[in-house]
């Protein structure tokens, strides 16, 4: 394939964009997370209510793009302790969900290929793994590595979408952000970047902590082209280019 300045480089999201994460991953990240913040919020004896860790869990997610940065924020927990304990599996693969056919499909399309991810990397690497993936992409960006000035900036941080541009010696006008997640596509495109919003596995009320109500699934004017699956990508290129 010929490399130049006009092939793009496509940035992919992991969760319920290239597997659906919906299915049972984010119910069990979400009792994890529920579990953590019922003890921290709690009074070291009584658990704290489920009102009040919901209303936290989602609160951080909205605010900061992810609820480990609200809880590092707010609480002094270490990032990687959070990631730890809410992110344990009893059989991780057997909860995978994913399309046939994801790997001939980033064999098709042109360009480098980049997974940013704001899951942990042991997690995401064991999904690419499962899903055969690994290979097919030339960096995996997991959220421990989304710092800017030694604070966790996860998307859809600007901040750290330079940083990314600049490290990887890209311009935005190169990139293609695929994701599912709306806030995480209009930063990229507010930087110039191109954006593609993958839509298949959103949920109401999404373990994220952010419910996606089927309203939110008209296709907002800082997304570039809507596809219901990644499957879809290599018709719509004309659209991303």
């Amino acid at each position: 394939m010929n490399i130049t300045r006009s092939t793009p480089v496509w940035l992919f999201d992991l969760d319920n964009t290239l597997h659906n994460a919906s299915h049972a991953i984010f119910p069990s990240i979400m009792a994890g997370m529920n579990a953590y913040l019922a003890r921290l919020l709690g009074d070291g004896v009584t658990p704290a209510s489920e009102e009040l860790v919901n209303a936290t869990r989602t609160m951080y997610w909205q605010r900061y793009g992810a609820t480990t940065l609200g809880v590092v924020k707010h609480h002094g927990v270490k990032a990687t302790h959070f990631l730890d304990e809410t992110h344990r599996f009893d059989d991780l693969n057997a909860m995978i969900r994913a399309e046939r056919g994801l790997r001939q499909l980033l064999r098709r399309l042109p360009g480098r290929k980049i997974l940013l991810t704001n899951a942990p990397h042991r997690y995401s690497s064991q999904v690419l793994r499962h899903l055969g993936l690994q290979r097919h992409f030339q960096h995996h960006i997991a959220v421990e590595a989304m710092t800017v000035h030694r604070h966790m900036r996860p998307k859809p941080s600007k901040l750290m979408l330079r940083k990314l541009m600049r490290r990887h010696q890209l311009t935005p006008a190169r990139c293609i952000l695929v994701e599912d997640t709306l806030a995480n596509l209009r930063s990229a495109r507010e930087l110039g970047m191109r954006t593609a919003w993958v839509t298949q596995y959103l949920t109401i009320g999404d373990s994220a902590g952010l419910a996606h109500p089927q309203k939110r699934l008209i296709r907002p004017a800082y997304v570039d082209v809507k596809v219901k699956s990644v499957r879809n990508l290599p018709s719509r290129l004309h659209q991303l280019r």
